[in-house]
């Protein structure tokens, strides 16, 4: 599969790095692809570096990793996105006297704006509930930890939460786009825990049903 990840921080990097590693031809979109702050990219198998717009030329998904106020910017470079797959990692995120805040809230989401702003694409809300420690290694966890993916349609839903389960995650269908105004409230719990609770960023969330079979 052809994945164009933008953005190439964080959770950017590890996430196509992963699935580069995977087998998916991996093509990282940045402003500048020439960066020295790229260099750790540069001569992996499956990877190249291009600009936002050429990564995703012919893309079969296109991955948002982008820092929510850089989300929107991006997503108009990127051209025609009529019909085309957006896992959006992205929490819309600010700081403020009180250091982080939501800036969307319980009646409308990032993952929702996210959608007004690539008009037609299908639109997935998923990989922002934990941060990119856990993303690189989820098998560090004695059991799968959950990622929730919301989102509207049907078939590129079931693409999405195969690329989501490969990473090694326990991917679980959140239903509809909107379900994304609580995921993201749910990411920002992850965070202020990983700042301020004993296990610092090594925890993640757990899927357990008493209806599972033993």
């Amino acid at each position: 599969m052809k994945i164009a990840v933008i953005g190439a921080g964080n959770v950017g990097a590890t996430l196509g790095l992963r699935w580069a590693d995977n087998g998916h031809a991996v093509a990282f979109g940045a402003p500048d692809p020439a960066a020295e702050k790229y260099e750790r990219l540069r001569g992996r198998a499956n990877v190249t570096l291009q600009t936002p717009s050429a990564a995703a030329t012919g893309a079969d998904v296109i991955v948002l990793a982008t820092p929510w106020d850089a989300t929107q910017s991006a997503i108009e470079s990127l051209g025609d996105l009529q019909g085309r797959i957006i896992i959006d990692c992205t929490n819309p995120i600010a700081y403020g006297p009180q250091g982080l805040y939501l800036t969307l809230g319980f009646s409308e989401s990032g993952g929702e704006r996210v959608a007004q702003w690539a008009k037609g694409a299908h639109v997935f809300k998923t990989l922002n509930q934990v941060g990119f420690n856990v993303m690189a290694d989820p098998s560090q966890f004695p059991v799968a930890p959950m990622m929730y993916v919301a989102g509207d349609d049907a078939a590129g839903k079931r693409t999405a939460l195969s690329l989501v389960g490969e990473l090694g995650f326990d991917a679980r269908d959140a239903g509809p786009l909107t379900t994304a105004r609580l995921l993201e409230p749910l990411a920002m719990f992850w965070i202020q825990r990983a700042a301020t609770g004993p296990d610092g960023r090594d925890f993640s969330f757990a899927h357990v049903s008493a209806n599972t079979p033993s």
